[in-house]
């Protein structure tokens, strides 16, 4: 895909193309970015992906502090509840959303695509959040009580510092999958086109160029590019909240 985006158009369509480029032009990623609403649909998958993992996060982190902290009636069974979701394929909730959206009139909104997509990333989020929750002494946020602190309090300058790892790598898996779904977006934005997100004009960007396929690789760079950059930028971070939360608890 990247080699292709640099390929000149004559080296592209060439009937004995090489693996590396005889030479590079930047001319793809110049039709990619003057397409007509390139800059819209990149801002409705930013809208979406960022409203996803904030609400995620809220959530989450309450529902698991609730089980790791807390003991409380019920406590098991929400737990196989929340890994029960977490197992369920996504696809089976294709018809099952669309008629619920249609009904309420949900159709062709952004803001319904950022709901489906944090029930979709919850469950994950809560089951690693609740497993780092639990590697963090609770003696640390008892200390902090006993030195005047509220609840509350002790949990954010406490606990809330120890679990930044684990927070930054639900995030990342959140943002991959919010940014990159294409089913749901596709289904649920039929009329204003101009509400998709970036992954559902990619689907009929060959469309808009023909056989323009340099364009159509580099929008799919670009569109590649956050993801890979935020991944580079967190991977250590990402790395000690994966292994944090998956090893206790």
């Amino acid at each position: 895909m990247v080699l292709t985006a640099f390929r000149p158009t004559r080296d592209i369509q060439s009937e004995t193309p090489g693996f590396l480029p005889l030479s590079v032009t930047l001319e793809h990623f110049e039709h990619a970015v003057a397409a007509d609403g390139f800059w819209t649909f990149w801002r409705n998958s930013l809208l979406v992906t960022a409203g996803c993992v904030l609400l995620a996060l809220v959530v989450a982190l309450a529902a698991a502090y609730a089980v790791a902290r807390m003991r409380w009636r019920g406590r098991r069974a929400f737990l196989l509840m929340v890994f029960t979701a977490q197992m369920a394929p996504w696809e089976a909730l294709l018809i099952p959303m669309y008629v619920i959206a249609r009904d309420a009139g949900l159709l062709d909104r952004l803001v319904t695509l950022s709901l489906i997509y944090f029930m979709i990333t919850l469950p994950f989020t809560v089951v690693t959040l609740r497993s780092f929750l639990a590697g963090i002494p609770a003696e640390l946020e008892e200390a902090a009580q006993v030195d005047g602190c509220t609840r509350a309090t002790a949990f954010r300058r406490v606990t809330l510092p120890l679990l930044a790892p684990g927070l930054l790598a639900t995030s990342l898996f959140g943002f991959i999958t919010a940014w990159n779904e294409f089913a749901f977006a596709n289904m649920l934005i039929i009329k204003d086109q101009d509400d998709r997100p970036l992954p559902v004009w990619l689907s009929s960007f060959s469309n808009v160029f023909g056989t323009d396929w340099g364009a159509t690789m580099a929008a799919s760079t670009l569109f590649a590019l956050p993801v890979l950059v935020l991944f580079l930028v967190l991977q250590g971070r990402v790395a000690a909240g994966m292994t944090g939360g998956a090893v206790k608890g």
